[in-house]
């Protein structure tokens, strides 16, 4: 609580939860903060315009597009993770696919196997914006 982190969100509120127990098929959006323990095949994004945090436990995974403020990752994430301020990944982060990100904290124990793309702060979007290629 004392040691502020630049880019980190000290204050984040988890207000919904995905049990353990849990297996959703569709895509998952949320406001403020969302703790994932279980399944989620889709993809999760925060909804509105103020960032919110995603908390992937260690029991958690995401088999999709993860667009986020913040994200807090210790399970598994099969699919890119666009996080418009922060990512940190923990120990037994597994992240298959691109992470997108302003600032990034990486624990020892952590995988990506993937591109790590830093993005420059333009103060457009809280969202980082999906780009399509020229040739689509």
């Amino acid at each position: 609580m004392f040691n502020k982190k630049e880019g980190k969100q000290q204050s984040t509120r988890i207000e919904c939860l995905i049990g353990e127990t849990t297996e959703i098929e569709g895509t998952v959006a949320f406001s403020r903060g969302l703790r994932i323990d279980g399944l989620v095949r889709g993809d999760v994004k925060q909804s509105g315009e103020e960032p919110a945090t995603l908390v992937l436990s260690e029991r958690g995974r995401v088999e999709g597009e993860v667009r986020v403020g913040q994200a807090i990752i210790n399970g598994t994430v099969i699919g890119p993770v666009f996080a418009a301020n922060y990512v940190e990944l923990q120990p037994k982060a597994r992240v298959t696919g691109d992470v997108y990100y302003k600032t990034v904290e990486i624990h020892p124990g952590a995988v990506i196997q993937g591109r790590l793309v830093h993005q420059e702060d333009t103060g457009a979007s809280n969202v980082i914006p999906l780009v399509q290629s020229a040739a689509e």
